[in-house]
């Protein structure tokens, strides 16, 4: 069981909860972590470069001059890599570089990401992140209150746009809806903050992929 304590929005502590280890299974599944990660950064690629081979540019295919008695080089012709204007080699063509993970697989990266910040106690809980208006001043306020100066990662329980919009001019700071969190958006963040109603909402939906997991 790993303890954490519940703080306000002023930084003072005011109840302790536990999270049972077993629920995000057990222990860091490193080498799954990895496949997620890289993952999600193969799918962020655009994949439309591409650029013209000698098949490709405009210009005759005929030689330059003939093979031998000319007392030159042997030249191929305008078109090939090697004389200015010709086509590329190895030309580069548009290509689709995402990848695929089992749904079972990335909810275990995930919940070995949390693991890892758990264990590395770099988690804070704040007992709720609630916002009358967008504010900014107000929300690095509570960052400064709980002692958070690196990057972060919120996470809340469903979408709300007032801490959207509060926290989306702070700098390495982003927010995500518990539905929405993935190994890579944590990884990459030093810290996660979590409100107390998203932490439990996130080990139910954990606990509940462990019982499907069992029953199958």
């Amino acid at each position: 069981m790993i303890e954490l304590a519940v703080y306000n929005t002023s930084g003072q502590q005011v109840e302790t909860i536990r999270v049972d280890e077993s629920v995000l299974g057990r222990c860091v599944r490193y080498a799954l972590l990895k496949q997620a990660i890289v993952m999600y950064h193969a799918n962020k690629r655009v994949g439309t470069a591409t650029t013209k081979s000698r098949g490709v540019v405009a210009g005759s295919s005929r030689k330059v001059y003939r093979q031998k008695g000319t007392g030159n080089a042997r030249m191929g012709t305008r078109r090939t890599g090697k004389r200015v204007g010709g086509g590329m080699i190895f030309a580069k063509k548009p290509r689709d570089f995402s990848q695929r993970m089992p749904r079972k697989q990335r909810k275990l990266a995930r919940d070995s990401a949390v693991l890892a910040k758990l264990r590395s106690n770099s988690v804070v809980v704040v007992d709720g992140l609630a916002f009358e208006k967008p504010q900014t001043k107000q929300f690095a306020g509570v960052l400064k209150n709980l002692k958070i100066d690196q990057s972060c990662l919120v996470a809340i329980r469903e979408y709300d746009e007032n801490v959207h919009k509060s926290a989306r001019n702070v700098h390495r700071v982003d927010v995500l809806p518990v539905a929405d969190l993935n190994a890579a958006a944590i990884v990459n963040h030093k810290q996660m903050l979590f409100t107390k109603e998203a932490l439990s909402s996130f080990l139910d939906r954990s606990a509940a992929g462990v019982e499907e997991s069992v029953s199958a």
